[in-house]
């Protein structure tokens, strides 16, 4: 481990900081483009992909989820319906609630969508060790904590 925690950041430090950040920029034009070329606003394919990485939520959690209010969740979830990208179910413990449930997998559009990108990205992986792997995994697990903290912090200072 780096003795330079409170010190200034090295250049390596420096540098996956910035490589982190042209990750992500190009992480959010591909989206962008996936969700384009599936007919859908890129919020709307946002949403989509929340609901795969999280699985059934009530309207109002994926609200939290996505930042928007419960009227644009409502208008969200209605576009999504009618794409078939999502369901509405009654909350078996609550009626007055109503669970979103994905249907991503069902779309073979989407999956196909991904093919490319997940052969690349396997082709990728497939030039590290598994140690080296397990270190990047932990990595990303760890960088995802950390941003959703500072989206947290940043939805609260509005």
């Amino acid at each position: 481990m780096s003795s330079n925690r409170s010190e200034q950041p090295t250049e390596q430090q420096e540098n996956l900081t910035m490589s982190m950040r042209g990750l992500g920029t190009r992480t959010v034009l591909y989206q962008q483009s996936v969700a384009a070329s599936l007919g859908l606003y890129n919020s709307d394919f946002l949403s989509v992909d929340i609901l795969h990485e999280k699985g059934p939520v009530t309207a109002g959690e994926l609200s939290k989820l996505t930042g928007l209010t419960t009227g644009s969740v409502t208008a969200l979830i209605d576009r999504l319906e009618k794409s078939g990208f999502v369901r509405r179910q009654h909350d078996p413990n609550d009626r007055r609630k109503v669970i979103i449930v994905p249907l991503y997998e069902n779309k073979e559009e989407v999956s196909k969508t991904y093919l490319m990108l997940h052969a690349a990205m396997v082709k990728l992986a497939s030039s590290y060790s598994d140690e080296e792997l397990e270190l990047i995994i932990q990595f990303l697990r760890n960088a995802s904590i950390v941003l959703e903290e500072q989206i947290h912090i940043l939805n609260d200072k509005g």
